[in-house]
């Protein structure tokens, strides 16, 4: 069975950090290309930032070049988000996606939220 697992979100102030991370199972971790989501409310789910299987990174969202990374672990099976000079707008609830083989599979999500 699959699973995706986010866990990191909180509150915190503007200008601080953040470390999201989505610990999966019930596929084979190192075969999936990961995803971290965000969906602010009243917003649709936006795209932010993408690691493919060979560690190969794309950032979707302009807002998040030099602020966010992402990085992965294939012995743990875990995926990071790191979050830098946080700001208001960044406040959402983050997603973790896998695409692998066998189909696409996402996370309940992780709450973050910015503000003094």
């Amino acid at each position: 069975q699959v699973h995706l697992a986010e866990s990191g979100g909180d509150l915190v102030q503007p200008g601080g950090s953040l470390r999201l991370s989505c610990a999966v199972s019930g596929f084979t971790f190192g075969l999936a290309a990961m995803r971290w989501y965000r969906q602010a409310p009243g917003k649709e789910r936006e795209l932010v930032i993408s690691i493919s299987s060979t560690g190969a990174i794309f950032v979707y969202l302009a807002s998040a070049k030099g602020r966010f990374a992402i990085s992965r672990d294939d012995a743990k099976n875990t995926v990071h988000l790191q979050m830098n000079s946080l700001k208001p707008e960044d406040t959402a609830v983050y997603y973790c996606n896998a695409i692998t083989p066998s189909g696409a599979y996402w996370g309940q999500g992780t709450q973050v939220t910015v503000s003094s």
